[in-house]
């Protein structure tokens, strides 16, 4: 991991977070950019056709935007609060209209409202 890239995820650890609204309102200028995001998580789905492991992506959204997020490892929760760091990208481009991709690769997911315990135990048992 190069120095700049070791910087760069030190500062999203001092910065203080931000919400999805004011990341998309801004996307040029966190474009490429290590970020750490709050909100609630949504549409949690693991997709299992990767060679090397698991996919899990799932929406983080405030009560007026919504952004998509790609994490590699397992999160810790699937539902509720969580602080998102990882790098945000944001595309346009035009082909028979215009089109737009906001997304952050999640590098850390911290889950700040705990799920709900259910008293069957773990995974419904």
């Amino acid at each position: 991991m190069g120095a700049t890239r070791i910087l760069g995820l030190l500062l999203i650890a001092q910065a203080a977070p931000l919400s999805v609204s004011d990341l998309l309102a801004n996307a040029e200028h966190y474009n490429r950019q290590p970020v750490k995001v709050i909100g609630t998580i949504s549409n949690f789905r693991v997709n299992r056709w990767r060679r090397w492991g698991p996919v899990y992506t799932f929406d983080l959204s405030d009560s007026a935007e919504t952004i998509h997020v790609v994490a590699f490892a397992d999160p810790a929760c699937q539902s509720g609060m969580a602080a998102v760091e990882g790098t945000f990208e944001a595309a346009k481009w035009r082909m028979k209209g215009s089109y737009s991709l906001e997304e952050i690769t999640a590098h850390n997911i911290v889950c700040l409202v705990p799920d709900t315990v259910d008293p069957r135990g773990p995974k419904g048992k």
